[in-house]
């Protein structure tokens, strides 16, 4: 019966509602009529029809947050001659509008298909730089390491000269390898697509999809010491593979999110504590709202995704409404994610959780509605149920139909606010105020997550 089920309820996801993968080549009706478009409309020759399909693709209606107000329908509406295939960053700037400091004012829609891999750290000439060229010239780390160890300086925040220097070269590198897109935007990875060495910045705009593109190693030259950050201090970095702030309608689907050949635990340490070069895979803040995250790959990774900055009662407050379906947590450490203030729907999605480091889950914080259904938890060594959540000041979540699979016994469904309050005060409540209703396709049981998940997730699924 079992085996049944799992057919059964695979043949109706197919069907309803995952992305047709690249090999099936089957064409449907998009918001713009594919049929209709000439290969003259691309500047770069070569770009399969199902390639054209996905670019002028929306947001499907009910699929999550994202499909709220107006929809997310990205650049679909974009003119010929805002359709660019780009392959360096110079490229990809000058197709997000021209000028990097002022893109994220371009509403015009735009579509962008990246081909191969485009690097933050590239120059307008293609050159790589490395951190000493984007250093202030006040800067070094080991000045840095000799001014501020903590056997110094003692344990109070670093200012003066050398703090002063770190600024203005976080400064320089933001400028170069954030990367700042516009409203009405959609940007599609070619097969093979990597986005390394970046930000895309997604602020104050509305309308944005980003799919099938691999992120990684979005690195930190000038990571900043905050001593007093936990009982013994941390080093704390800038820059996320994506940041969603104070924006709209933004759709992340069929992305994979990693650190590349540069992995947290290949960082030296420094002040008896890890040297962390990376941030957030994709944090959604600052007022932002109106998001879904869809068919992600999220591998190897610390701090994945934030919701809500801070703890400070106001703007955030009936904001910050975010669905997370269908996406894999593969050996990831910690916010998956960390909630303030949001009403965030988080269903159907794989989490493959182990190892020595592994923090949380689901992080409940100021007054945040996390509807946690149908979940399936594949728990390795040293991670127990009652783990999985963690209490950063809220005081309620609802979980319903989630499984949890341990390394010592069977998969079997879990209460999962039960078993952390068995554990842990106070207690939280097991009903977070809210049933979502902007869903597409069935919700699948907790069971059949792993294998449909796994079929379809990350890029290179759908070209």
């Amino acid at each position: 019966m079992r085996r049944i089920a799992a057919s059964a309820a695979l043949i109706a996801l197919t069907l309803t509602a995952a992305p047709t993968p690249a090999a099936a080549q089957t064409i449907t009706a998009a918001p713009h009529d594919t049929a209709t478009l000439s290969t003259s409309e691309f500047p770069t020759s070569g770009l399969s029809v199902w390639a054209r399909h996905l670019g002028r693709q929306a947001l499907p209606d009910n699929d999550g947050w994202g499909a709220a107000g107006p929809g997310t329908t990205g650049g679909s509406a974009a003119a010929p001659e805002r359709v660019h295939v780009v392959s360096s960053r110079a490229e990809l700037v000058a197709a997000l509008g021209g000028d990097n400091a002022t893109n994220a004012t371009d509403a015009t829609p735009k579509i962008v298909y990246v081909r191969g891999t485009v690097d933050g750290f590239e120059d307008d000439q293609g050159h790589l730089l490395d951190c000493t060229d984007l250093a202030d010239p006040e800067y070094t780390r080991d000045a840095y390491l000799a001014a501020y160890d903590p056997a110094v300086w003692g344990r109070v925040r670093p200012s003066g000269p050398l703090e002063e220097a770190r600024v203005r070269s976080v400064t320089n590198q933001t400028r170069h390898t954030q990367i700042n897109v516009g409203p009405n935007t959609t940007i599609v990875g070619l097969r093979g697509a990597r986005l390394t060495g970046l930000t895309l910045m997604v602020d104050r705009v509305s309308n944005v999809i980003v799919r099938n593109v691999v992120f990684d190693d979005a690195r930190d030259c000038f990571p900043a010491w905050s001593p007093t950050d936990g009982d013994a201090g941390n080093w704390n970095s800038q820059y996320d593979q994506i940041s969603v702030r104070r924006s709209e309608n933004v759709w992340i689907d069929h992305n994979t999110f990693t650190d590349g050949d540069n992995p947290d635990s290949a960082q030296p340490t420094y002040f008896g504590r890890p040297y962390q070069v990376h941030d957030g895979s994709l944090d959604i803040t600052h007022t932002a709202s109106l998001v879904t995250v869809s068919w992600n790959r999220f591998t190897g990774r610390d701090k994945l995704m934030l919701i809500g900055s801070s703890n400070t009662v106001g703007p955030d407050v009936d904001r910050l409404k975010v669905t997370l379906h269908h996406n894999l947590f593969d050996s990831v450490l910690q916010r998956l994610p960390r909630v303030r203030f949001g009403q965030v729907d988080v269903y159907n999605n794989h989490y493959r959780l182990g190892g020595d480091d592994f923090q949380y889950a689901i992080g409940v914080g100021v007054q945040s509605a996390v509807h946690l259904e149908n979940n399936h938890f594949t728990l390795g060594a040293g991670v127990q149920t009652q783990d999985l959540l963690y209490d950063w000041g809220g005081t309620a979540i609802t979980t319903r139909g989630n499984w949890v699979d341990p390394v010592d016994g069977r998969a079997r469904p879990v209460d999962l606010v039960a078993a952390y309050n068995a554990a842990f005060d106070p207690d939280l409540s097991p009903d977070a105020g809210w049933t979502p209703t902007l869903r597409r396709g069935p919700v699948l049981p907790a069971p059949v997550v792993p294998l449909v998940v796994g079929a379809f997730v990350g890029a290179g699924r759908l070209l």
